[in-house]
């Protein structure tokens, strides 16, 4: 694992490669804003971690988690963040399905010699509860328009709660 985060995108890097949805990913990545509360948290993360996203640049969850994860990565000394493209690596892929499915962001934790340790995705715990008893069945575009009411009303904050609480930092 070493070194397939050595070889993978910085999330920048990540950024300068997207297609897809470009304007969401500049937006979110310039606006995403960690709370005080997660912030303050974070800061008693114990070692060095690293966080190997899968992602592929069309995905609605991965626009609206990612950034928020740079974000954290950014504010945290003891984090680092590298993005793989989901497609391009179907062994870690299919490492961590979600239900059988290949379904992300999943954000892999490794330890400071690489080992994974524990793993994220797809979706913030909350959101994919309602989802499966909400939105799954829903037309397609009223589905993505309560998915992204979601995710604008809880700014990271889940996903990020739940992001360090594998890192064993309780929020």
């Amino acid at each position: 694992m070493r070194d397939r985060f050595a070889e993978a995108l910085t999330f920048q890097e990540f950024l300068e490669t997207v297609e897809n949805h470009r304007e969401l990913w500049q937006q979110l990545a310039t606006r995403a804003v960690v709370s005080k509360d997660i912030l303050g948290a974070s800061r008693s993360v114990p070692g060095r971690w690293h966080l190997l996203a899968l992602i592929e640049d069309w995905c609605s969850d991965g626009v609206n988690s990612l950034p928020f994860v740079a974000r954290l990565v950014d504010a945290v000394p003891g984090l680092d963040l590298r993005v793989l493209r989901r497609d391009e690596n179907p062994d870690l892929m299919d490492a961590h399905l979600t239900g059988g499915a290949r379904s992300i962001p999943v954000i892999m934790i490794l330890d400071d010699e690489f080992r994974e340790v524990g793993w994220w995705g797809p979706r913030p715990a909350p959101l994919q509860d309602l989802f499966l008893r909400e939105f799954k069945d829903l037309p397609k575009e009223e589905r993505a328009r309560n998915l992204r009411a979601w995710y604008a009303r809880d700014k990271g904050a889940s996903m990020l709660r739940e992001l360090l609480a594998l890192l064993t930092v309780p929020v």
